[in-house]
């Protein structure tokens, strides 16, 4: 028994000394994948910012402080609903002192219509009937003097006074006819008209300036980017507020220079926002850039897309990831982009061929994320080394180790 222990183990002892000398001897191991046909879909991955279709800024017609603000950032309001409210005690003095203006130029000439002032007018009336009453008796004792003076029983002398007396009765009555007439000329009542065009203006003026005191939406839909805030001041001509219909946003996103040429109109899109994980909202290229910009350190064209936002869960301006599904190409020979290496300013990969590394300048097409498109160089089914931290080599022998 001890006999066969000892050659069973020194045949163990011989197996691993060969195998360790194998190990010793065989090309380092090295990850590789297969290129294969497939489906490839090339992706656009980018940023941007959403916005409604269709919005209306909301601005302070006059200035003052926010008295109140009556909505929040992501409230929904009807047309006409109040934002919010400015201090209006200037605008309420300034409405109660037109008001009275006007109450007085119309009042005015309201009296100048009738004839005049009341008082005056009432004086002149009350001589005019007091003349006119002195009159009568003065007129016939004239008739009656003639009459006397005829048959010689008066003296010339006595009509002649008593026709004095009746003339200067007519007199009077002429001055203050002519008095009536001259307090109210047609003069005077085309300015007192104008006096009261004047106050109703200003009485306008001052009641619209009240009404906007009150900040209103010029439509229904979703508040955002609100910049007023409750007791500030805002000058005439300040942003309060957009509002806008969000069941329908216009998303700008950022394509880089070089991508541009991808982009066409028509082109789905994925919209997704960290915010929401779980949420994708689709959408479609709609406006193709006509300038390209700087963003920072890149060079982008803004490229507008449509995306449908019926639960209205993604708000406007919010910052977003798109991906657009720039083209798709069937039974393409793909490989992993980590696969792809530039050699002395060639594009290529190193294929296995007979266990050893062969140098292979390719032709790419379209590319994903992750894949690319092999237009030439490559084959379906050809092993392709991956990034490893071994250094590796044209010609060089290895052990290949696939995913």
């Amino acid at each position: 028994m001890k006999r066969w222990f000892w050659i069973l183990f020194l045949v163990i002892v011989a197996a691993a000394g060969l195998w360790l000398a194998s190990k010793r001897n065989a090309p380092p191991e090295s990850p590789f994948a297969r290129a294969h046909k497939e489906t490839l879909v090339s992706m656009l991955t980018t940023n941007g910012k959403t916005e409604p279709v269709e919005w209306s800024p909301v601005h302070a017609e006059r200035e003052g402080r926010v008295l109140r603000l009556l909505v929040q950032r992501g409230q929904s309001v009807a047309a006409g609903a109040v934002l919010a409210e400015l201090d209006n005690n200037d605008a309420q003095s300034e409405l109660a002192a037109a008001q009275s203006r006007l109450e007085q130029a119309k009042a005015e000439l309201a009296n100048l219509q009738r004839g005049g002032r009341a008082a005056e007018l009432t004086e002149i009336e009350g001589q005019l009937k007091r003349f006119q009453v002195e009159r009568e008796p003065a007129k016939r004792e004239v008739a009656s003097l003639e009459r006397l003076v005829t048959n010689q029983a008066a003296t010339r002398s006595e009509l002649d006074a008593a026709k004095d007396k009746l003339a200067q009765l007519d007199a009077q009555i002429a001055g203050q006819q002519a008095r009536r007439t001259a307090l109210v000329g047609q003069g005077d009542i085309a300015v007192a008209q104008a006096r009261v065009k004047d106050a109703e203006a200003a009485f306008q003026l001052a009641q619209r300036r009240k009404e906007l005191s009150v900040i209103r939406a010029p439509r229904a839909g979703v508040v955002y980017d609100l910049a007023a805030k409750s007791g500030a001041w805002l000058g005439a001509g300040d942003l309060v507020a957009k509002v806008g219909d969000t069941s329908k946003l216009r998303v700008t996103v950022y394509i880089d220079e070089p991508d541009l040429g991808r982009i066409r109109k028509g082109l789905p899109v994925a919209i997704t926002w960290q915010a929401e994980p779980k949420g994708e909202w689709k959408g479609v290229v709609d406006e193709i850039p006509t300038q390209v910009i700087a963003l920072g350190t890149r060079q982008v064209g803004e490229v507008v897309t449509l995306a449908d936002n019926p639960n209205h869960d993604l708000p406007p301006g919010a910052n977003i990831d798109a991906k657009i599904r720039a083209q798709v190409v069937e039974n393409a020979v793909t490989i992993p982009k980590a696969a792809l290496r530039r050699e002395n300013g060639e594009l290529g990969v190193f294929v296995l061929k007979a266990g050893k590394l062969e140098w292979r300048k390719v032709t790419v097409g379209v590319s994903s994320e992750t894949k690319a498109e092999i237009q030439s160089g490559v084959s379906d089914g050809d092993s392709v080394a991956l990034p490893s931290e071994a250094p590796i080599a044209a010609g060089m022998a290895v052990t290949p180790v696939y995913p």
